[in-house]
């Protein structure tokens, strides 16, 4: 599918770093810096690192209409391009995943690889139940509850065990005031929209999925059936909850950093039988 212009206003962005470029996709109620933030130092000493903000999300202002998946991919697209980022490889982590994927279908011409993390072509029963009562949540303003709610569900039962009950006191109070304004838009987009189960087969760039294998919120399930279905995938696992960049941060950016610096040689034999690999 041709590209398309961008939605105005473009996406406030962070640009990092030098080297073949890298577009990144966060998740919903993320953002660049809490998605990817432990991660962009390692990211962009071998990278031009381009991290835009989706509206109501850090740098970029909220959006006027309701969010629409292929506007969102072209926006992000264009972020890369007007940094002057002519090709890219994206790493799209949760909601990024889907994102990444309708921009490599609709831009073929500039996407160059892709690595997905925590990611999915469709939310299922589990999963929409999850959202919807994420969704729910935030709409009631009860977000002490649902800073406790995506705790429970985002990190691993290990992490969770782990922590201390006043490091946790706060850690929910953090998430409690940090919740970005346009969230609620980001999970409408998720819950109503997310389907590119049909654009899967159409990826012929190298792909990595890493499955996050304690993930409670977008379960090990989702992980699989992107894999299985992008012809020449790559599959690693990494022994985190849904936040990798909480958990295990430099595991995590050594898959990527692994995979990305073989994208050229995964291009020649993208035909063949995927790999696996591993992070414990």
């Amino acid at each position: 599918m041709p590209s398309t212009a961008p939605p105005s206003p473009s996406l406030g962005r962070i640009v990092r770093g030098t080297g073949p470029g890298l577009l990144l996709a966060h998740g919903a109620g993320g953002g660049i810096d809490a998605n990817f933030g432990p991660i962009l130092a390692g990211l962009a000493a071998r990278h031009t690192v381009v991290g835009p903000d989706y509206p109501g999300t850090g740098r970029t202002p909220r959006a006027e209409t309701p969010l629409t998946l292929d506007a969102l991919a072209d926006a992000l697209v264009a972020a890369a391009v007007e940094e002057n980022v002519d090709t890219f490889a994206i790493a799209g982590y949760s909601l990024g995943s889907p994102v990444a994927i309708r921009a490599a279908t609709r831009h073929p011409d500039r996407v160059t690889g892709l690595v997905l993390t925590a990611g999915f072509a469709h939310p299922d029963p589990r999963f929409l139940l999850a959202a919807r009562l994420w969704r729910d949540l935030l709409r009631s303003g009860d977000l002490e509850r649902l800073a406790a709610f995506v705790s429970l569900i985002g990190l691993s039962a290990p992490a969770l065990e782990a922590i201390g009950q006043d490091d946790l006191d706060t850690a929910l109070k953090a998430t409690a005031t940090t919740i970005p304004p346009g969230t609620l838009g980001q999970l409408d987009l998720l819950i109503d929209q997310v389907d590119v189960r049909e654009d899967l087969a159409a990826i012929t760039v190298p792909t990595l999925i890493i499955s996050t294998t304690f993930d409670q919120l977008v379960t090990p399930y989702h992980h699989r059936q992107l894999a299985d279905a992008i012809p020449g995938a790559e599959y690693a696992e990494l022994g985190t909850g849904h936040l990798p960049f909480v958990e295990r941060p430099e595991e995590w950016s050594a898959l990527l950093l692994d995979f990305l610096g073989t994208v050229p040689a995964v291009t020649r034999a993208c035909g063949g039988q995927g790999s696996h690999r591993t992070a414990w």
